[in-house]
């Protein structure tokens, strides 16, 4: 057991702390009222005290609830209000839910009616409580997440398997305490029958810890008591052999292995993935997928609008429709229609991927164990064994308490008894006495100085009713004392024996499982369907091409011709990738960025298209400059596996070659950029200060790369003279710039290129403007006057997704 560190030892010790009105060394005013009062001290201090005093309220009077009972004190305060106030028991008539909350919020629970409705309605409902403790007429919402009706309308009483916690009260079996307003009392727990905390679990949130405990099937959770009872020795791993792991009331299939859950109940804390469970039927319409059970706490309507969702996206194209049909008999029956072509596995786990058909279940298995302060709990994190060792002590303390008290009223009995056994031996006697006496405390003294007997059998006996002064009645007499008294002995027996007592607990447990234990809901020990397809085994894999477009626009076809596309006024198509939908297009910008995703996820359009920033986080001026795809048909070398990297390694072609407008240039390998990126991309480029990319291409190792600057000077050099980079860098010099000079644009030696000068009129780069030189070096001049305006490079090509042909992508 792990005493939370949040805890003063005050309270651990089970002693509440007590924060005066004053400070240490406050003085207050000797006027009253608040605003007479001044009170000296450290505000650092008051404020720690007082915070921790609300702490400690949320934790012990609120949220966390009590290992012994499994309740909250709203929840115990509304099942002693209803058992004890109103007499509302499972056989008897239900009663206007406004009626229970006013009560417990007179008597009780001094908070808001809606708090201690809304927590009497949980109690109820069975899609929640995997035992219900309250039988509730009405609507007490769905699993749809339909709220419930206002208590003015509903009406409630006790379960039956509530009983099992309640009808001990009378018994002195728990300690009680003064309500809130001290004018009446109420029980720290319930004396519970069955360790209620694992069976209906619980939620809470306090300061600085919560609880989340999971439901379990009653049957399993009695016979790992019993067997706890029997040998006490056993570990977590051995009571698992009983409570094989949570058991849901909406069902469900517990997605992990044995290893898994018993790390969780070994520490008191960990998580699960919780899915549904489904079939496939024979319809009309061909093969039919049908969710028959939903994960617990997800709300039926909501999961149904959820896959509509996914459908009307088109994101998983093989789910063609959803339908609730839904009854009081099937309880969840969701239809899916599907293309009877698609593997159903594949169509459930998408959906268990993305959707909430599959969540993950958090335990926390923190809970109040009692202290020496029978009214304060301490918050704990236990394990399994530690829960079910805390309840078997407390059930045996109250088993012994009842006993005793069973005790305490047989004996009394039997004292009355005695007093008649020995009256009616000589009853002419005592009738004669009590004739001759002078009222009844004069018969009461004359008979208890007669026979031998203490006033309270006297008084017994002078108020008996003469008809049972006849033999018959007398001999009942007789026969019910001798009963009591072997009664009375066997109690005695089994207060003077442990084995006994235990064995008696063990009895009572089991008579619980054989009357409310059900069978499991919950499948376990699912495996993880999702883990068996990648992100491309979701996507329909079909050809298509993506269309970016200078100004950021970017679309998806299956074919584009680029005289017919629509593209928004004025701009005009930077680049035409194309692939399998499973493959991915990697967008370049010219901050040195490449934004990566699968071309299904670009929207699919026959208009303009989709920005390009509403896929992507791009930064302020950030702006696309171009982009290639992963698709070997148009990448033909592209590795398939990393590739292992030696001493004189360079990874295979083609490379990506970057041209900066300040005459850096940098080459690297596109493996990097091979699967999707976040929204806000990865670096290729480390760029100076003021500097930027203006172009960005794929290169082969017998390309010759041109950069053209502003003034008018080209440079060219085989693309093998720039460095490959491992990871982004600045790269190294390309070509030399004057100053005030910059580069406009870079290509490919074999691109048709038209420049547009600031003099007015077009050129045509000639073949001898393109013979290679050195890098770094300045370039020949391509015009003596003027400088460059505009640099018009030729359309992107259609991307040839022929196996058979040429890449033919630019």
């Amino acid at each position: 057991m792990t005493q939370l560190e949040l805890l003063p030892p005050a309270l651990s010790q089970g002693t509440a702390p007590v924060v005066s009105p004053e400070a240490p060394g406050a003085t207050a005013t000797p006027e009253g009222g608040s605003g007479d009062r001044e009170i000296r001290g450290d505000l650092a201090e008051e404020a720690r005290r007082k915070y921790l005093n609300y702490a400690l309220s949320v934790i012990t009077a609120r949220a966390i609830p009590d290992v012994r009972d499994g309740l909250k004190p709203v929840a115990r305060r509304i099942l002693f209000t209803m058992w004890h106030e109103l007499r509302l028991v499972y056989d008897g008539r239900h009663r206007k839910s406004a009626k229970v909350v006013g009560d417990v919020i007179g008597k009780y629970h001094p908070h808001g009616d809606s708090a201690v409705y809304d927590a009497m309605v949980r109690l109820a409902q069975d899609f929640v409580m995997r035992a219900p403790l309250v039988d509730g007429h009405g609507n007490f919402g769905s699993i749809d997440g339909d709220a419930p009706a206002a208590y003015r309308y509903t009406e409630a009483r006790l379960s039956e398997i509530s009983s099992q916690l309640l009808e001990e009260l009378g018994k002195d079996t728990v300690e009680f305490r003064d309500t809130f307003d001290g004018t009446g009392r109420e029980p720290v727990v319930l004396p519970a029958r069955f360790p209620q905390l694992l069976v209906n679990g619980g939620t809470g949130i306090a300061v600085g810890m919560a609880t989340a405990i999971p439901p379990h099937n009653l049957g399993e959770v009695i016979r790992a008591s019993t067997a706890l009872l029997d040998q006490p020795e056993l570990t977590v791993k051995q009571l698992m052999k009983s409570v094989r792991g949570p058991d849901f009331p909406t069902g469900g299939e517990l997605v992990g292995s044995r290893a898994d859950l018993l790390a969780i109940y070994e520490s008191g804390r960990g998580s699960f993935k919780l899915r549904g469970r489904w079939k496939q039927v024979e319809s009309k319409q061909g093969p039919t997928l049908v969710i028959t059970e939903i994960p617990y706490g997800v709300e039926k309507a909501a999961l149904c609008e959820e896959i509509g969702q996914i459908i009307l996206s088109k994101k998983l194209p093989a789910l063609i429709g959803v339908q609730d049909l839904s009854t009081r008999e099937t309880y969840v029956e969701l239809q899916l229609d599907r293309k009877s072509t698609v593997d159903p596995e594949l169509i459930m786990a998408y959906l268990f991927k993305h959707s909430r058909l599959q969540v993950s279940v958090k335990v926390d298995l923190t809970v109040l164990v009692p202290t020496d302060n029978p009214e304060v709990g301490a918050p704990a994190r236990l394990d399994l064994r530690q829960i079910l060792q805390q309840f078997l002590d407390f059930r045996i303390k109250t088993v012994r308490r009842r006993l005793e008290h069973d005790l305490r009223v047989l004996l009394r009995r039997i004292h009355i008894l005695e007093g008649f056994e020995k009256i009616f031996d000589a009853l002419d006697k005592a009738i004669k006495i009590i004739r001759a006496s002078d009222g009844k405390a004069d018969a009461s003294t004359k008979l208890c100085k007669a026979f031998g007997i203490d006033e309270e059998q006297a008084d017994a006996v002078l108020e008996t009713k003469l008809y049972r002064l006849a033999k018959l009645e007398i001999q009942k007499i007789r026969e019910e004392l001798a009963d009591k008294r072997a009664q009375a002995k066997a109690i005695r027996a089994i207060l003077k024996s442990e084995a006994k007592l235990r064995n008696l607990v063990k009895q009572e447990l089991e008579e619980v499982s054989t009357r409310f234990a059900d069978s499991r809901r919950t499948k376990l020990g699912a495996e993880d369907i999702t883990e068996e397809f990648s992100a491309e085994s979701f996507i329909v894999e079909e050809d298509a091409v993506v269309l970016l477009t200078r100004d950021g626009w970017i679309k998806r076809q299956r074919t584009i011709n680029l005289e017919t596309t629509r593209m928004r006024e004025g701009d005009e198509p930077l680049a035409l990738v194309g692939g399998s939908t499973r493959e991915c297009v990697v967008i370049l910008t010219n901050m040195g960025s490449a934004y990566v995703c699968r071309i299904n996820d670009v929207p699919p359009s026959t208009g303009h298209g989709t920005p390009v920033q509403k896929l992507f986080k791009f930064k302020d001026g950030e702006r696309v400059v171009g982009a290639v795809g992963t698709d070997r048909r148009v990448m033909p070398e592209f590795a398939e596996e990393k590739p292992q990297l030696g001493e004189e390694y360079e990874e295979p072609y083609p490379h990506l070659l970057a041209i900066t407008k300040q005459g850096q240039s940098l080459r690297f390998a596109l493996w990097a950029h091979r699967e999707p990126s976040t929204s806000r991309g990865r670096m290729f480029a480390r760029l100076s200060e003021g500097d930027e990319v203006v172009a960005v291409f794929k290169v082969y190792v017998e390309d010759v790369v041109c950069a053209l600057t502003r003034e008018g000077r080209l440079l060219a050099c085989s693309a093998g003279e720039v460095n490959l980079l491992s990871g982004a860098g600045k790269g190294v010099r390309f070509i030399k710039l004057d100053a005030g000079d910059e580069v406009v644009g870079a290509f490919t030696a074999d691109v048709q290129v038209e420049i547009e000068k600031s003099t007015g009129g077009t050129q045509k780069l000639g073949g001898s403007d393109r013979e290679p030189a050195t890098r770094g070096g300045k370039g020949r001049p391509v015009f003596k006057r003027g400088q460059v305006k505009r640099l018009q490079l030729p359309p992107p090509a259609v991307p040839d997704l022929n196996p058979e042909g040429e890449d033919a992508e630019g």
